[in-house]
């Protein structure tokens, strides 16, 4: 679903040394760790700026092979002294065989270690509390069909969007989730061309027209709106 789900963090080396450590210890590794982002598949951080603040309340689930990995997610993270947000447990309410073991990063950003049948590898879900659910869906129905999204769930307190695999949910929370970046993967140049025009025409702001970004390689090709709350939406294809 997620090409990458990118956070801004206060202290770059703290961040990177509580997410080396947890998702290592579910056969996430580490993919790229020089320059501006440290990446770890489809999930990376970079250092916040003065115009590109901290990211915050931001819950993001990441898939393990199994039971005990959720397990030794938390427990290398508690003995560390990363805070707990949650003991490893069934979670019933997300599926009779929902597996899942929470904890807080340095930045207070909920990141969780999930394990059920099918559960994939890399980021399986990610949710963001906005100021108004109603006016969040609009927004993502807007760019569903060129981001290959549909909506899945709709309650008053949250609606869910899926991809062929994962999803993301939009919810009501004491705190607005801050300065996020998620970047959905575009089958073609013409469908992020669709993208930046249909959240345009439809009143959203842009943050990118449609254009080559040859700093990140050559072929890559985006756009980028923002959300109601100004977090950056991305398209991208990547041209390989």
């Amino acid at each position: 679903m997620f090409d990458h789900v990118t956070i801004r963090v206060a202290d770059r080396t703290a961040s990177e040394r509580f997410y080396y450590r947890v998702l290592g210890a579910i056969g996430i590794d580490m993919t790229h760790s020089l320059g501006e982002f440290i990446e770890w598949g489809d999930f990376s951080l970079t250092e916040a700026t003065a115009w590109n603040p901290v990211t915050r309340g931001l819950h993001i689930g990441f898939g393990a092979s199994s039971r005990e990995r959720v397990d030794e997610f938390w427990r290398v993270g508690t003995e560390a002294g990363y805070r707990d947000d949650g003991k490893p447990g069934p979670r019933p309410v997300y599926g009779d065989d929902y597996y899942g073991g929470f904890l807080l990063d340095p930045d207070g950003n909920s990141a969780e270690a999930v394990h059920f049948e099918g559960v994939r590898r890399g980021i399986d879900h990610v949710w963001i509390r906005v100021g108004d659910v109603e006016a969040s869906k609009r927004f993502y129905e807007t760019i569903a069909p060129p981001a290959r999204i549909r909506m899945t769930r709709d309650t008053p307190e949250r609606v869910q969007f899926s991809g062929e695999s994962g999803s993301f949910s939009v919810l009501t929370g004491g705190h607005v989730t801050e300065s996020l970046h998620m970047a959905f993967p575009a089958s073609d140049n013409e469908a992020i061309d669709a993208f930046h025009e249909a959240a345009t025409e439809a009143g959203y702001r842009s943050n990118g027209t449609p254009g080559e970004r040859p700093a990140y390689h050559r072929g890559y090709y985006s756009a980028y709106v923002l959300d109601p709350d100004g977090n950056n939406i991305e398209l991208v294809n990547h041209n390989r």
